[in-house]
């Protein structure tokens, strides 16, 4: 029996496929929906409300973005407890047993079908929907630049983070640099420069695999989770990192 029933949401969306945009957007932590087959994990419905679950408010500004640059997106259509994917497979936090405080019983003891069912259903279809998109722009030239759109708990592990916005990168600095630079012009706004999160080989996927896979510039953009829990925060920063992403990718 497959773990999505016909009934259920697909792995994916996609918004904006031909959009003329050189930026494509992804958000690997959309949802908070959980396989019908998988219970609620163990989980109440107020902790799968919560960041551990998904990334409050990312889909509201991705989905805004997305139109505003009318830029192809790919939405991840399931929570990150039930596969990451943006964690390689086989890493302990693909599948986590313990998310910052909270335990997802529904991740103990898996079988290894198990765990290849949920890549083979959720991760898998993600990223090969991703890879379409990229692949047919880099077959008929397109210029691309892709961008990950996430959000960050404003207090984690009991410590507060300062930070309003953070760009992730690692080797390819083009986009990451110019967009910093341009955000970090604006007074009011505290930036984080691979904080709170840098890309490693256990903690990230999209980025890399797509990325610099590809040799594509691109960047991880994080936003405070109290800053965009609303569609008010959410117009706000769409329409600040439209505005700023395009001034960024003429300067490179």
């Amino acid at each position: 029996m497959p773990l999505l029933a016909a009934s259920e949401p697909a792995a994916y969306s996609v918004v904006l496929p031909k959009g003329r945009s050189q930026f494509v957007l992804t958000c690997d932590h959309a949802s908070r929906q959980i396989p019908q087959a998988l219970g609620t994990l163990g989980l109440s419905q107020e902790a799968l409300s919560t960041h551990v679950a998904w990334d409050i408010g990312a889909a509201g500004v991705a989905h805004r973005l997305s139109a505003l640059l009318d830029a192809p997106l790919v939405l991840q259509g399931y929570s990150r407890l039930v596969i990451d994917c943006n964690r390689p497979p086989g890493v302990p936090s693909s599948i986590p047993a313990l998310s910052e405080k909270t335990s997802i019983a529904g991740n103990l003891d898996l079988t290894p079908e198990a765990i290849a069912e949920r890549q083979q259903e959720i991760f898998d279809p993600y990223h090969a929907a991703i890879g379409s998109i990229l692949d047919a722009r880099l077959r008929e030239g397109k210029p691309t630049l892709l961008v990950a759109v996430h959000s960050f708990t404003p207090v984690y592990h009991d410590v507060a983070r300062p930070w309003h916005t953070g760009l992730m990168y690692r080797h390819d600095r083009r986009l990451a640099q110019a967009l910093l630079g341009l955000l970090r012009a604006d007074s009011a706004l505290c930036v984080g420069d691979n904080e709170p999160y840098a890309i490693t080989d256990t903690t990230d996927y999209t980025l890399p695999f797509h990325g610099e896979g590809r040799g594509l510039a691109h960047v991880g953009i994080e936003i405070r989770q109290d800053l965009i829990g609303h569609e008010a925060g959410q117009v706000e920063w769409a329409e600040r990192l439209a505005r700023l992403l395009s001034r960024a990718a003429q300067l490179l």
